[in-house]
């Protein structure tokens, strides 16, 4: 198990690598798509010179939409927006925007886990067109699963999600593929230092339309030419792909097939570490009649980490994971203005693999038993038009959860939720809801710097399902013709069943992992002021997050009340893009956010003659507060150009005034009997970068 031993430092060695090479850094973005064009005037007239009219954006959404739509807690970003902003080596991340909006906290400096609202990591259903997805993220945490030349767009709901989803506390991150009718062979890619992308769409007979997108990364090319022997020997690298199918069928009927597979690699002369997600769906959209519209699909993820590490003589292979297999049938039935239904059901296979090693010269393996569960559901949902200013969604989702090991017990929820809208006039409205949503899956990690080692583990009969009553409101308002969107939203969350863990909880390989851990109440409150401007040469938002996070544990800090592990006072967020014309624009973007809560040493006692540290209560002290500064230029050589072949050009820096933000803090000694002193580990000073991109 040694090879466990050196994951935190391999995240460490791996922020020296992306700062040993930034200025050949070429990273692999294409913001061509969605890149706003002016129209000029055609028209004959006996003024012979030309007519410059203003520019006309074409887009899906309602400029008034903030004002009228009946969810709260819901940010929606296109990929044309999220590629506009600096990102860490040249790499925008998706995972990493999200961060920056409204009650959205890093789990911690350079990692792709986000925290919502105060919950935890594995409170966050993270769905890749419609399919989950568990662990979102490349080396460690520093890059995510999602190839930007292959999404469209995302959206973010903060707990009152869709009745059709369910199963977690905090948020939904519903990430989608393109989805485009290409009708010639189209292109996007790059070559980069850290990694490599291509991505091709195009026509395969009238009805039918296909994509294929891939990235490699190749750190480990550059590790061959390092000095020491061990660094040579060393592999690291990761690669994923996408695949999708769709096919017109008569009736304006459609099938649609998705792929996602992607891997991490990590080996040096000791063992080899791997983890990887498999992700895949097929959907069939169909019309009954005018309105009455219905998709039927079936869903298969897997997550899955290996370790094989080689002492001396002795070998270990140790190998986890989770996998889901899943169908879904989902209606959308509008009847008139108080009647727009929507409904289905859904059944989830879970198989938990929490852990084989297998050893050389050892007759039987270490084996935990494979877990299997069942989790169902039904929902039932309306919006409704009480008046011409007040609108309703109301609905209900039942589901049940089966642990289908010995004794144990049936799970059943009922989660209704309401929301509703009152327009004040054209320009503003308020907005009030109520959601309860329960979870029947927690993750046994104790680590919020990105480690893959994510164990997975069902309710039982020691361990109940989470739940949550989320009450929230806003007021919400549009000024100067919808060119600037302003809100204020405030939640209450009243959490019961939360987990944290023993301490010194041995969460790795533990047959007996219910015994360590911990459950209790909770509540998590704030409120998030935010103003964003839409249109103009210069655009962005800037947000700010005033939040608590709360729990109360019997068995944890001696019954007393702590910070969660997420819970940051302050947060502020400002994103500014300035065009000065078709070729050049420039984006930056600040941050400032409390320092997350932690558990220090308190003081010290004497075993003959060897000191060992007593800790401070559960997170009662605080890291230092984090800020930054992301520059970035954007340069198209040629905007007008009438060449298939498109390029542009992007200078970044990533924290732009070198500020070293604490990625850990631990305690050290001269020799056995001096006095601690607090050692800081910084991952991140200043990265510049530079980026080409090109669209053919």
């Amino acid at each position: 198990m040694g090879l466990i031993s050196i994951i935190c430092r391999l995240r460490r060695f791996l922020s020296f690598f992306l700062v040993a090479f930034p200025f050949l850094a070429f990273s692999q973005n294409s913001t061509m798509e969605g890149r706003i064009t002016d129209i000029r005037s055609g028209e004959e007239s006996t003024d012979t010179s030309s007519y410059e009219i203003e520019e006309v954006v074409i887009t899906s959404r309602q400029k008034d939409e903030n004002i009228t739509r009946l969810v709260m807690g819901v940010e929606k970003l296109r990929m044309d927006e999220i590629k506009l902003m600096p990102a860490l080596m040249g790499e925008v991340d998706v995972l990493k925007v999200i961060q920056l909006l409204p009650g959205v906290q890093t789990t911690s400096e350079g990692s792709s886990g986000f925290s919502v609202r105060g919950g935890s990591p594995d409170q966050n259903l993270i769905l890749l067109d419609n399919t989950t997805v568990y662990n979102p993220s490349h080396m460690m945490g520093f890059f995510s699963i999602f190839n930007n030349d292959v999404i469209s767009g995302l959206e973010l709901y903060k707990g009152d999600f869709p009745f059709k989803f369910g199963g977690r506390l905090s948020s939904l991150l519903d990430v989608h593929s393109r989805n485009e009718t290409p009708s010639t062979v189209n292109g996007t890619g790059g070559l980069g230092l850290i990694s490599s992308r291509l991505m091709l769409e195009g026509p395969l007979g009238e009805k039918t339309t296909w994509l294929v997108g891939g990235r490699r990364s190749y750190a480990d090319l550059f590790l061959a030419l390092a000095p020491e022997k061990n660094l040579r020997n060393t592999t690291l690298y990761f690669y994923d792909m996408n695949v999708k199918l769709t096919h017109r069928l008569p009736g304006n009927d459609r099938l649609e097939l998705n792929i996602y597979s992607g891997s991490d690699d990590f080996g040096v002369s000791m063992g080899k570490f791997s983890y990887g997600n498999t992700a895949a769906s097929l959907t069939w959209s169909h019309h009954f009649y005018d309105n009455l519209f219905a998709k039927f699909s079936a869903h298969y993820t897997n997550y899955n980490y290996n370790i094989q590490s080689r002492l001396e003589n002795a070998r270990m292979n140790w190998d986890s994971g989770i996998t889901d297999r899943s169908l879904r049938a989902d209606f959308h039935h509008p009847l008139s203005r108080n009647w727009n239904l929507s409904y289905g059901i859904s059944s989830v296979l879970h198989r938990f693999k929490p852990g084989i090693v297998e050893m050389e010269g050892i007759e039987k393996n270490y084996e935990l038993p494979i877990v299997y569960a069942g989790e169902y559901a039904a929902y039932l949902s309306n919006e409704q038009t009480v008046t011409e200013q007040l609108n309703l969604r109301y609905g209900l989702r039942l589901s049940a959860f089966q642990n289908m090991g010995q004794n144990q017990p049936l799970y059943i929820s009922l989660e209704p939720g309401i929301n509703g809208v009152f327009r004040i006039n054209e320009n503003s409205s308020v907005k009030a809801g109520f959601r309860h949503n329960a979870q029947y899956l927690q993750l046994a990690n104790n680590s919020s710097a990105g480690s893959p080692l994510d164990i997975w583990f069902p309710a039982g009969n020691k361990i109940k399902p989470q739940k949550v009553n989320l009450y929230s409101a806003g007021y919400f308002r549009n000024l100067n013709d919808n060119q600037y969107e302003t809100s204020m939203e405030v939640y209450y969350k009243d959490l019961r069943n939360v987990i944290d863990f023993a301490e010194h909880a041995q969460l790795v390989m533990n047959e007996h992992l219910e015994d360590d851990i911990r459950t209790g109440s909770g509540r998590a409150y704030g409120v998030e002021w935010m103003i964003k401007k839409n249109s103009g040469k210069l655009t962005g938002f800037a947000n700010y997050t005033l939040s608590r996070s709360e729990r109360t544990i019997p068995d944890v800090n001696r019954g007393k009340t702590y910070p969660a592990p997420f819970d940051k006072t302050h947060v502020i967020n400002v994103v500014a893009a300035y065009r000065f014309s078709k070729k050049l624009n420039v984006s930056a973007t600040w941050i400032f956010a409390t320092g997350n809560p932690t558990t220090y040493p308190a003081g010290r006692f004497d075993v003959l003659g060897e000191y060992f540290p007593v800790y401070s209560g559960r997170n009662e002290y605080r890291r230092p507060n984090y800020h930054r500064l992301d520059l970035s230029v954007n340069y198209i050589p040629r905007p007008e150009s009438k060449k298939r072949w498109k390029s542009e050009w992007n200078f970044s820096v990533y924290n732009a005034y070198n500020y070293k933000n604490p990625w850990s803090i631990y305690f050290n000694r001269e020799n056995g009997t001096a006095a601690p002193y607090a050692e800081m580990m910084y991952l991140f000073g200043i990265i510049p970068s530079i980026t080409y991109n090109f669209k053919f």
